[in-house]
């Protein structure tokens, strides 16, 4: 195939609309269902990117689910404790312990599942079975991998009454050195970010613990691949093989912090007794569940325990999430990883990290405050790593 007709661009008035390659080379995709668009195209050329490279550092299976150009998460194929799974809403996924890919995708959508709604889905590996039965019952644009077994692709065709968005990429595909792109009739040329990620990146600790586990390699590995492919400015938290929250295009540094920090809490308290115990109906639906649960926790547009809302979710009366059993809670939490696409310039992200478990972080470090950064991660005996490379995408 040497050009896709799309629909439309990023709006029904941008036409006409198409992919193709300058060369006059043949697409290295097939589209087995569907008709994607020009932004499930960039989400689907940008994901899998991300989880190419993550399969290429960690050795492990990833899947990363994306909106708009930037993920909500990330993960590689670690088992999941059985309350993630329950607060991931696959504890009934027969097999789940058996398939790394669907382990990796059931941290990757479960992350933020607010978020998650509509998104698109990118795998390093072939799609499986398993992988494909949770797919196929979350709401989502589409999905890109490298292959589909034959029992896969059979479900995942019936999805959208089978229209649902299918796309195999060949996974040798190697995109040209140079990379153009037009702004306001304006071409673009530079170098593809082609910056290698691994542990040798992490060998410049400035603080003095210098303690580093692997496990906090491996998560701060998965917080610089994603914020790799996040609209900047950026910064990821990262815990137990996945990113838990990321802060995407915010001009602040300071508020990528915040709102990283802010899902990832929301991701430990999904976790806790109070909120996996709450009391649903049974024909409440999952995207609802997702509202009502991120209502519980955050409190934001209605107080979902208040008579009058409460019995339209549940079959009784949830006592309310305090603030300071939210905050005994979180301060329990101990051993997360965080990168950022750029340096910190103000302690401030430290002080924010550290209300949210932070222990590990890598930055490139070149502020003329890195000292006052330093300072603050040594009050708290953080670790933190200066890789000296920016990772800026846009």
């Amino acid at each position: 195939m040497k050009e896709f007709e799309l629909k439309y661009g990023c709006n029904p008035n941008q036409k006409p609309s198409k992919i193709f390659m300058e060369d006059g080379s043949d697409l290295p995709i097939e589209i087995l269902s569907g008709r994607p668009g020009y932004i499930n195209f960039l989400d689907a050329f940008n994901s899998w990117q991300l989880v190419k490279e993550l399969k290429a550092a960690l050795g492990l299976p990833a899947v990363t689910s994306f909106k708009h150009v930037s993920p909500t998460s990330a993960a590689v194929g670690v088992k999941l404790p059985e309350k993630l799974k329950k607060a991931c809403f696959v504890d009934d996924i027969e097999g789940l312990d058996d398939s790394p890919l669907a382990c990796a995708y059931a941290r990757a959508r479960g992350t933020d599942r607010m978020c998650s709604f509509g998104d698109w889905v990118a795998m390093s590996d072939v799609c499986d079975k398993t992988t494909a039965l949770m797919l196929k019952r979350e709401v989502s644009d589409g999905v890109i991998a490298p292959g589909y077994t034959d029992e896969a692709l059979e479900i995942l065709k019936t999805k959208r009454k089978g229209n649902y968005n299918i796309v195999k990429i060949d996974p040798d595909y190697v995109p040209a050195e140079i990379e153009k792109k037009q702004v306001f009739g304006i071409t673009f040329q530079q170098g593809r970010n082609n910056f290698k990620i691994d542990r040798d990146l992490l060998q410049n600790v400035v603080t003095a613990n210098k303690n580093l586990p692997e496990e906090a390699v491996r998560d701060l590995i998965i917080s610089l691949i994603t914020l790799k492919y996040t609209q900047s400015n950026s910064v990821c938290f990262a815990y137990d093989g996945q990113a838990i929250g990321v802060g995407a295009g915010q001009q602040s540094r300071i508020h990528c912090t915040r709102l990283a920090g802010g899902k990832a809490d929301t991701w430990f308290l999904r976790q806790s007794d109070k909120v996996l115990n709450l009391p649903f109906k049974p024909d409440l639906g999952r995207p609802d569940r997702d509202n009502v649960i991120d209502g519980y926790i955050n409190k934001n547009e209605e107080d979902v325990t208040a008579d009058g809302n409460w019995q339209k979710y549940f079959t009784a009366q949830p006592a309310p999430f305090t603030d300071e059993e939210q905050k005994a809670y979180l301060a329990t939490i101990k051993g997360v990883s965080l990168g950022s696409d750029a340096f910190f310039p103000f302690s401030d992200n430290i002080e924010r990290a550290y209300k949210s478990g932070v222990a590990y972080i890598a930055e490139p470090g070149g502020s003329i405050r890195d000292d006052a950064v330093i300072e603050c991660c040594d009050k708290y005996g953080m670790v933190m790593a200066f890789t000296g490379m920016r990772l800026f995408h846009h």
